[in-house]
């Protein structure tokens, strides 16, 4: 923090919010000329490049989005070619969620849009800022 700065104690879940909110928008405005829309679709997406075989019910539980919010990025995921649903062997019932070729092809497009998006971030943080302030942000994860 530059001395001459002066501290101004604001909530911290407004300024995480406020972080949130306006990654948002840049992923969203980003990543639209791809087809990947806004409700963290790219964080479905990136965990089904990192998990194939996943399920609906595995990505609301490990991302924190409720069901209605998955079951839609899915559907758009799905009908943008991104991925592609196979029923489960073991529950028919179920269905496991796959990349296409066409996700796996886009994978480094969407890491470098997602580092892009963490060095705006953190531009004007030093190495050790950055490692504190990730560190803080794992100690006041909340997991409900």
């Amino acid at each position: 923090m530059n001395p001459n700065d002066t501290f101004r104690k604001e909530p911290i879940g407004r300024l995480i919010s406020y972080i949130h909110r306006s990654q948002q928008k840049y992923l969203s405005r980003s990543l639209g000329e791809y087809g990947i829309g806004g409700g963290g679709q790219y964080s479905f997406l990136k965990a089904i490049l990192q998990s194939p075989g996943t399920t609906q019910e595995q990505l609301t539980c490990n991302l924190k989005f409720d069901k209605a919010t998955t079951a839609r990025s899915v559907k758009q995921l799905e009908e943008a070619g991104y991925i592609e649903r196979r029923t489960d062997p073991d529950d028919r019932r179920s269905y496991l969620l796959y990349p296409t070729p066409k996700a796996l092809e886009f994978q480094p497009v969407l890491q470098r849009f997602l580092d892009d998006s963490n060095a705006k971030m953190t531009r004007d943080l030093t190495d050790e800022e950055e490692r504190q302030l990730i560190l803080l942000l794992q100690k006041i994860r909340l997991d409900f």
